[in-house]
């Protein structure tokens, strides 16, 4: 059951910020959701031990503070967190943060560097480690799904739209990434890898990646 929390592709082993964020938000709606499981358990192991536990308390009390208020309060709490969370990992346009393009097409990816006049389309794509790095995602055909589990969250690449994602790489290392949005019948072969380097490095890597 926990060979899924780590490897190239789990979103629960974050190698940078925005997936950091995500990772978090997913073990607090699991403790969240164990610790209410737990409380319905107890109650319910509560009326098997001491039959007519409760009883002093109307059913309509146990409907209204069971079943209204504090779904109402935990779900409320769940979805500010979120919202809040998401608001800080949307990519919210600042000319200081380095551009690269993903075109997806069935059943491949190709990238390119508009901020790297000369850099030639690569099959792999490059970022500088440690440094925000917006991806402006675009199909070519049918809809695709741009997903780096351990850098950023999902985002759709969608024909005649552009979609941008923002990723950072902690450090130097390849990445994985998958299409994760069915697009055909080479879909599970839809698979692409993230190269970071060293920001000292990544000039040079561009240009040779191409070349």
């Amino acid at each position: 059951m926990l060979g899924a929390c780590s490897g190239p592709l789990s979103a629960l082993d974050p190698a940078g910020p925005a997936a950091s964020s995500i990772a978090t938000l997913w073990w607090t709606m699991l403790v969240g959701a164990a610790l209410l499981f737990l409380l319905v358990m107890g109650l319910l192991l509560a009326v098997y031990i001491r039959p007519g536990f409760g009883s002093r308390l109307a059913g309509t009390r146990w409907m209204l503070y069971g079943g209204l208020v504090m779904p109402t309060v935990v779900l409320t709490a769940l979805v500010v967190y979120a919202l809040v969370l998401g608001e800080r990992i949307l990519a919210h346009p600042d000319p200081r943060v380095q551009r690269v393009s993903a075109h997806g097409v069935m059943w491949d990816w190709r990238f390119s560097y508009p901020d790297n006049p000369g850099a030639a389309p690569t099959d792999e794509l490059h970022i500088p480690a440690g440094e925000p790095v917006d991806v402006l995602v675009t199909s070519g055909d049918v809809i695709h799904s741009f997903w780096v589990p351990r850098l950023a969250g999902k985002i759709d690449a969608i024909p005649g739209h552009e979609n941008i994602v923002r990723i950072t790489a902690d450090r130097p290392g390849t990445y994985r990434g998958v299409c994760a949005e069915f697009c055909g019948l080479g879909h599970t072969d839809m698979r692409f890898t993230i190269i970071a380097h060293e920001p000292d490095d990544y000039q040079q890597a561009v240009m040779e990646a191409g070349s």
